[in-house]
């Protein structure tokens, strides 16, 4: 189990980091800056091969990458020829878009992974009807265990997940729900019920419901490659918005930070998700892609978003920010990302449950 953990999470996050660190190379290079290294992860060299201008590296440490640029850092000296392709010498908007190349390269592989997984084929659960409450809406109507839902107001329906938006945005309203019972179509009318119900992040709703639930019924969900394109972009929207809801509810304490998850938890699950298969290991490829782009975009010195900042306030002032505040302000978001990496690792140490850590966790309380 831990070896399909540790080789899990290197294809993981080689795949991420390195579509992350494509995009700031593919848009450099196209805008004319020169890229002097692409390395695949931290520290020592592993492997490297200079082609042209660029050394192209495999580090040992695979907890990350970078792309280094010319005219990056400071006072870096450079002959005429590469003052104009010197990144600091390019105009803020291009030096955005180059910034901005790595988190969105990480949403376009979260749409790519849909795309494929949708064509490729989705376990999911048939419209068959398993359970149904008793005295609920669809009770009273005279739904039983075993019916196939057909269609809901002349909207088909294939899987199960075609019904909850049809009844949750009801508002209540009186729906005509077709059935196949043993070969033969009944048309029943069913009234949603506004009623309590728990959400993704635990938290109790209201919402409109009928009462039943999916059989044990699973099938292949197959789409084409238009239908699994416009999957794939609702699924990343989908999670773009559900990971910046938890976000903001962790800022507000009403998610304790203790859903974080650090590289230990990311194992666990990529070994955890590898053995089920490759479709959820790609789901959850796609999921923490989206995660590490909206990181990666948050306005902290150090991240891309934190440059992104830096840029943004270049435009406004119409000159940069010294080098010595942006200095203070990266040393600042560093310290910030190492406590927060602490902070995380020991949250999965004490998943682990390992009782001589617990007492040291406990101890900090």
């Amino acid at each position: 189990m831990i070896g399909i953990s540790i080789i899990s999470v290197i294809i993981l996050l080689g795949v991420l980091i390195f579509f992350h660190e494509l995009g700031h190379f593919l848009v450099a290079r196209f805008s004319g800056v020169g890229v002097q290294k692409f390395s695949l992860g931290f520290g020592p060299k592993i492997i490297g091969k200079k082609i042209g201008k660029t050394e192209y590296v495999l580090s040992l440490i695979p907890l990350g990458g970078y792309v280094k640029l010319l005219g990056e850092a400071e006072n870096e000296k450079l002959s005429e020829e590469d003052e104009k392709k010197s990144f600091s010498k390019q105009p803020v908007w291009k030096r955005i878009m180059i910034i901005f190349a790595g988190p969105f390269f990480n949403f376009l592989l979260a749409v790519l992974i849909f795309v494929f997984v949708y064509i490729y084929g989705v376990p999911t659960l048939s419209n068959i009807v398993g359970e149904v409450q008793k005295d609920s809406a669809s009770y009273q109507a005279g739904i039983v265990h075993g019916d196939k839902i057909v269609s809901i107001d002349g909207h088909k329906i294939v899987y199960w997940d075609d019904i909850k938006p049809l009844i949750t945005d009801s508002q209540g309203k009186e729906l005509e729900i077709a059935v196949d019972r043993g070969g033969k179509i009944k048309q029943i009318i069913i009234k949603p019920r506004l009623s309590k119900t728990k959400n993704i992040l635990g938290e109790e709703v209201s919402a409109y419901l009928i009462g039943i639930s999916p059989s044990d019924n699973v099938i292949i969900e197959k789409r084409n490659l238009w239908e699994a394109s416009i999957t794939g972009l609702q699924k990343t929207w989908q999670f773009s918005k559900l990971t910046i809801v938890v976000f903001v509810k962790m800022l507000k304490g009403d998610v304790s930070p203790r859903n974080l998850g650090g590289p230990i938890f990311i194992a666990q699950a990529a070994g955890a998700v590898a053995k089920e298969g490759i479709v959820p290991f790609l789901f959850l490829m796609a999921l923490l892609s989206v995660n590490l782009a909206i990181i990666n975009l948050f306005p902290i010195p150090i991240l891309d978003g934190g440059h992104i900042m830096f840029s943004i306030i270049e435009l406004i002032r119409r000159k940069p920010l010294s080098q010595k505040w942006q200095g203070i302000f990266q040393q600042i978001g560093f310290v910030f990302l190492i406590m927060l990496m602490i902070f995380v690792i020991m949250v999965d140490i004490e998943r682990m449950n390992f009782k001589f850590v617990n007492e040291i966790v406990k101890y900090f309380k």
